[in-house]
């Protein structure tokens, strides 16, 4: 456990998951986040590919280490995170009439404006409930206000499709794009739940939905 707002995970593993699976092995993933390895990643890949345990793998790893508790990984090296902020899944509140995307944007809102540069900041799919391109804006938006934050940018997990996010790697410093590694063969494809340094430019969407049925 460090003061500096840094994190680094060697061979993390998803201490829930993994004791779950029967027919195939965990892959194990490091993470590096904040200093020169770039505060804000945005990570790019299919649909199944393992997005969303990486985020809440390295939430569990952290809030572990702050606990005195072994974590599941060959080294970690945790900054201290004063909150662990998390936007994921999709849920409405009919008894107040708010729609999914309205949870969603008020729960990011709240995020935006609690965060600071010593918290940790996972995000998955900010902006999917509604247009296209109003979904993108405000993706790009959230990530723009974090990356410019007083004092820093928070170690920030920005899970999303929106792959034309990933040139603010190329625009903002301290953005850097991961992706999860994805095999083809043909018109199979390998999901090897590796992630990568890179931008993806596919999310496979078709192919999910071929795996699960769809005439």
């Amino acid at each position: 456990i460090v003061s500096e707002p840094r994190l680094r995970i060697v061979g993390g593993r998803h201490p829930v998951v993994e004791p779950t699976l029967v027919e195939t092995r965990f892959t194990p993933n490091d993470t590096a986040l904040g200093g020169e390895a770039g505060s804000v990643a945005i990570l790019t890949g299919p649909n199944m590919g393992g997005k969303s345990t990486f985020l809440r793998q390295v939430a569990l790893i952290t809030i572990l280490a702050q606990s005195g508790s072994f974590v599941p990984a060959e080294e970690a090296e945790i900054g201290i995170a004063a909150r662990i902020f998390c936007r994921a899944g999709a849920s409405d509140n009919r008894a107040e009439g708010q729609s999914t995307f309205m949870v969603e944007m008020a729960e990011t809102a709240n995020i935006l404006h609690h965060v600071t540069p010593h918290s940790l900041v996972l995000l998955d799919e900010i902006g999917r409930g509604t247009a296209t391109f109003d979904g993108l804006a405000i993706a790009w938006a959230v990530v723009e206000h974090l990356q410019q934050l007083e004092g820093g940018a928070p170690r920030t997990l920005f899970a999303t499709h929106y792959h034309e996010l990933t040139e603010l790697a190329v625009l903002l410093s301290g953005v850097v794009n991961l992706r999860m590694a994805v095999r083809e063969w043909g018109e199979r494809v390998v999901f090897t739940h590796r992630v990568e340094i890179g931008a993806s430019d596919r999310s496979y969407g078709i192919h999910v939905a071929r795996l699960a049925g769809v005439p």
